[in-house]
């Protein structure tokens, strides 16, 4: 063990206890283990109370000092998410148009609160980061080296451009077979949503780039300098996994999926130094996921 991880111990302990504690894990193990009722209030104000006593204890422990970057960001995307998802959409014509019945109105319209949410981290970002580079708000090196994994087939001397394009098929792929298989959707429906194109392609677009601002590269940017790469890495596409536990698939195997795409995806970042293969692959994904959302949505005699 170096003197650097050892020096770095309780601040990377610090970083893991916070972080599953302000994730979703508390309200999990109430609801499916205690199988207790979970107060709405409580599972919005637990992880901003449980990031509040991390920031105190930064001032108080010498030790964990270089956290405070991160407990203050991860503050600032839970009170941008209370305003925009409590308060803002609740203005003026909001509600009307995310319960509009049409993909074109009500998915739009959610997309547009998630971007609000984002600029407000973006905007955190460059106060704590200073240079949109060093959040990974960049294209980055395409082509950079691509660090071996064996179990993924990424071998010594593959690069990003080989790496990021193969993985986008497959991954876009298996989504694609997912969706199909579970809602197989009647041909007619597949002619009926084409209407629908443009707004699918742009909800991915928007959809992509937030999630991987806001998500990942936010978190990786405050936490590499500080617990280390790996560590960084796997903080963040643990607490990105664990949020999906109810998500489709449902439970452990939804949270092992999201954890490895999370940590794929923020592998790229960290190898190429830019958002450009996770925007990518996760924009194709997305596509598929908005397709059938908005064939979910096509109505009997108009969509």
């Amino acid at each position: 063990m170096t003197a650097e991880s050892v020096n770095r111990k309780p601040i990377i302990v610090t970083a893991w206890v916070f972080l599953l504690l302000a994730s979703s894990i508390p309200m999990i193990f109430m609801k499916e283990v205690l199988h207790q009722p979970v107060d709405e209030n409580l599972r919005s104000a637990m992880p901003a109370v449980v990031m509040l006593m991390g920031l105190a204890l930064t001032f108080l422990w010498s030790a964990i000092r270089p956290l405070r970057p991160f407990f203050v960001l991860f503050l600032v995307l839970i009170g941008a998410q209370w305003v925009v998802y409590t308060r803002v959409d609740k203005l003026s014509l909001y509600p009307t148009w995310i319960n509009h019945p049409s993909f074109n109105v009500y998915m739009l319209a959610e997309q547009s609160l998630n971007l609000m949410v984002t600029l407000v981290v973006i905007a955190a970002l460059f106060i704590l980061r200073k240079r949109a580079s060093a959040f990974f708000l960049a294209k980055g090196d395409t082509n950079a080296p691509a660090e071996p994994v064996n179990l993924l087939g990424i071998k010594a001397g593959d690069r990003w451009k080989k790496v990021g394009l193969t993985f986008a098929f497959f991954i876009s792929l298996g989504t694609l077979a997912f969706l199909f298989l579970a809602g197989k959707p009647p041909l007619d429906m597949l002619v009926r949503v084409l209407p629908f194109i443009p707004a699918v392609l742009l909800a991915a677009t928007v959809n992509a780039f937030t999630e991987e601002v806001a998500y990942k590269a936010s978190f990786l940017s405050v936490l590499e300098d500080v617990v280390g790469k790996n560590h960084a890495l796997w903080l963040m596409a643990a607490y990105f996994g664990i949020a999906h536990f109810y998500g489709i698939p449902y439970g452990v195997i939804g949270v092992l999926l999201a954890t490895f795409l999370g940590w794929f995806l923020g592998k790229s970042m960290l190898e190429t130094r830019g958002l450009w293969w996770a925007w990518f692959i996760h924009f194709w994904q997305d596509v598929w996921i908005f397709l059938f959302l908005a064939i979910g949505s096509i109505l009997p005699g108009g969509g």
